[in-house]
């Protein structure tokens, strides 16, 4: 499960109405903080806490943003276009971890977050190898014309902070971008709702 799925479930939600790059301002910001914090400690909210805290700190001590990790991964595959991108701090070296959709094959990178480069090789998984809800989210990725990248700034500007991880959600037959925001100490999450993301 990727950070970003963690997270999601107890964040702060930002709805946005659609993924409007020329007024961020439309975003519904609302206040408040989690109560508790669900990580892989089995329920132990300061353990929990004290994990988030370390890995947003990892994060913030990082080099490369996470819309440069995705910009490295995409470059990798001329035409390709990230599907989930999340940071990764919690063993050895920080790093993203990148899916791109290319070529109907969805591939996975880590990049380094201090250098920006890749980490290992690469590795694809052929979209038939998937299942039916992912592959569906992935063809309907692939029909709008916003991407995660644009997603991204417009998650920044409307929680005031930077993103750690986003990818794509589906609620209701629609697909959405969910991008985990850190904003001074609070962990903010923004839905996006791209137009023509309607799957069945």
């Amino acid at each position: 499960m990727t950070t970003a799925k963690r997270w999601i479930s107890v964040l702060l939600a930002i709805a946005l109405p659609a993924l409007l790059l020329a007024a961020p301002a439309q975003a519904t910001v609302t206040g408040g903080t989690p109560t508790a914090l669900h990580g892989d400690t089995d329920g132990d909210a300061g353990v929990d806490r004290q994990a988030v805290s370390r890995e947003i700190e990892r994060f913030r001590s990082s080099s490369i943003s996470i819309s440069q990790a995705m910009a490295i991964a995409e470059a990798r595959h001329a035409g390709a276009t990230t599907a989930d991108v999340s940071f990764d701090g919690g063993s050895g070296v920080p790093v993203y971890r990148v899916k791109t959709l290319h070529n109907d094959r969805i591939w996975r990178h880590t990049i380094n977050a201090a250098t920006g480069e890749l980490v290992g090789g690469e590795a694809a998984l052929p979209l038939a190898e998937l299942d039916l809800d992912d592959r569906s989210n992935l063809a309907a990725l692939g029909a709008i014309k916003h991407r995660l990248a644009d997603a991204v700034h417009v998650a920044e500007r409307a929680a005031s902070g930077k993103a750690i991880s986003g990818g794509l959600v589906r609620e209701q037959g629609r697909l959405n971008f969910a991008i985990v925001v850190i904003s001074g100490d609070n962990l903010k999450e923004v839905i996006l709702e791209p137009p023509g993301a309607r799957v069945k």
